[in-house]
């Protein structure tokens, strides 16, 4: 995890001029930094650099714990929004019978329906490698029972003794 860019406050910001924002947002100009430094003790506050990047610094009059605590809850909320999305894996045979792959098509159904990503993968032994078309058959039929969750991302590939096929949630 990256960490947040390293923030001055006080007697770390090393400007010899700073544009000065005061705690309610006006702006007071260019000012030399012990005077800003002033400022911001008669307050009872912290000078915080907010803008490093520019020619002066903009620096805001602000209690920095409070800013910290806000900035962090922020990343909080931000963290419970995001959904991470999985990559499910269904291996099965060409001579699958009828109930494992009615099974195996309920546990696709319950992977997309999480919004999970899922990866179907159909492996051929020995002899069965002469009949990969029973294979895109079987993935066929499948696409057509998740149409209504699920979209394959693109047309079987053959890697090996293995046929891939991916869906993604509609």
């Amino acid at each position: 995890m990256a960490r947040a860019p390293r923030i001055n406050v006080n007697n770390r910001i090393r400007a010899s001029e700073v544009r000065l924002v005061d705690a309610n947002g006006k702006q007071h100009g260019v000012v030399p930094l012990a005077k800003a430094l002033q400022v911001a003790r008669e307050a009872q506050l912290d000078l915080v650099e907010v803008a490093s990047g520019v020619k002066p610094p903009v620096c805001k009059i602000m209690d920095y714990s409070r800013f910290k605590y806000e900035q962090e809850k922020r990343q909080r909320e931000a963290k419970k929004k995001q959904h991470t999305v999985h990559v499910k894996e269904i291996k099965m045979s060409s001579k699958i019978q009828e109930h494992d792959y009615q099974t195996k098509l309920s546990h696709l159904h319950k992977f997309l329906e999480r919004k999970d990503k899922a990866k179907v993968t159909m492996f051929f032994r020995g002899r069965e490698m002469a009949h990969v078309d029973i294979g895109r058959k079987i993935l066929d039929r499948l696409t057509k029972d998740l149409a209504d969750v699920a979209e394959p991302e693109s047309m079987p590939k053959r890697e090996g003794k293995l046929l891939i096929l991916k869906f993604q949630p509609k």
